[in-house]
């Protein structure tokens, strides 16, 4: 198969993790007889500082023209310390999800054996917990009419039929494929724009009688993720509440350098690690390089390219099983890796095979 993909390593830590996604893709064409093509472009603040703007016009060009965007993170910490600042790195996220049309995240929340321990639950709550957290991703307070002001501030959660619709539709397809329980949150007790998600699911239901479906308040959600988090197969909800329940989610692992993510839409998907940017590591040869390989293993499942994908997932498990870790989630008394070794551990891993 010929891929064209777009890199965008963006800022922080980005560019290191980059170069270990990007090799561990190498190896995997090299194995399987693949020839990819990569254009690289800016975002975040690297873009901000080279053009005035997070997300240009060429690297959205770039990225429309491929057939998949491999993505880092952006931030910066003088964006994050400067209240008054016009134009931030995440406005450039912001931008590409609309532009692209990606409206669907898919985040991935599982626990790895070997890192029980380093769940901060209990290793009898985590062990065995495996779903996966939808979130619609260009609707709502994000992206509707804001106003701010010395006295008054507001930020409007519009959703349409047409947007719920279609997140739901994705949410419904993807617990058929898992364990057929799917699990809407929302906040329809309150909300006006939750009603109508729950109004309109409950019209779908019918549609898919082979899925067992919950309907959960947000903060019910969010108690039970850690009371139970096993209790989920798949879960979806709107903007705002996705965005904080994916990171509550990867916490349940040990380790938010540990899951990826994809976004899928109108246009090019995008494969990411759900972690920042991190910018207090950058350059410090720090930063676990997991879930920018496992982005990895998503894209190549995107293409149905299941063998390849299987053994990037191989090689990350026999990575930590044989203990070659970054410091967050090393074991105590173990050898000290860092981003660049780990990463040319699991190269090596795949050529072996």
């Amino acid at each position: 198969m010929k891929l064209k993909i777009a890199v965008l390593s963006g800022d922080g830590i980005g560019p290191e993790i980059m170069i270990q996604g990007v090799a561990v893709m190498d190896a995997i064409a090299e194995k399987f007889g693949h020839e990819v093509t990569y254009t690289e472009a800016i975002c975040g603040a690297k873009a901000i500082d080279e053009v005035g703007d997070p997300f240009p016009e060429e690297t959205f060009q770039t990225c429309k023209d491929a057939d998949a965007v491999l993505f880092a993170a952006v931030g910066d910490l003088r964006f994050d310390n400067d209240p008054t600042a016009k134009v931030r790195p995440e406005q450039g996220l912001l931008a590409m999800r609309k532009k692209l049309g990606l409206f669907a995240n898919i985040r991935p929340v599982q626990t790895f054996k070997c890192l029980l321990h380093k769940s901060p639950l209990r290793a009898e709550l985590v062990e065995g917990a495996d779903f996966i957290c939808i979130r619609e991703l260009t609707g709502g307070m994000y992206f509707g009419e804001k106003y701010q002001d010395n006295d008054k501030a507001y930020d409007t959660n519009i959703y349409t039929r047409p947007e719920v619709e279609r997140i739901l539709k994705v949410g419904f397809e993807f617990a058929r494929k898992r364990h057929h329980h799917l699990t809407v949150v929302d906040k329809a007790n309150v909300l006006a724009s939750s009603r109508l998600w729950r109004q309109i699911a409950k019209e779908m239901e019918p549609m898919y009688p082979d899925v067992k479906v919950d309907y959960m308040f947000v903060d019910n959600a969010a108690m039970r993720m850690i009371a139970e988090p096993t209790f989920f197969d798949v879960m979806v909800t709107e903007n705002t509440f996705g965005d904080i329940l994916t990171d509550e989610g990867s916490c349940i692992s040990g380790s938010m350098g540990l899951l990826p993510s994809a976004s899928t839409g109108e246009s090019t998907p995008l494969f990411e690690p759900v972690h920042g940017s991190w910018p207090q590591a950058a350059g410090k040869n720090l930063a676990n390089p997991l879930a920018q390989i496992l982005s990895v293993a998503m894209m190549l499942e995107h293409f149905n390219l299941s063998d390849e994908a299987a053994l990037v997932r191989k090689a990350v498990d026999a990575s930590l099983d044989a203990e070659v870790r970054t410091p967050e989630i090393q074991v105590e008394g173990g050898a000290k890796y860092g981003t660049r070794e780990v990463g040319q551990w699991i190269v090596d891993w795949i050529k072996r095979q």
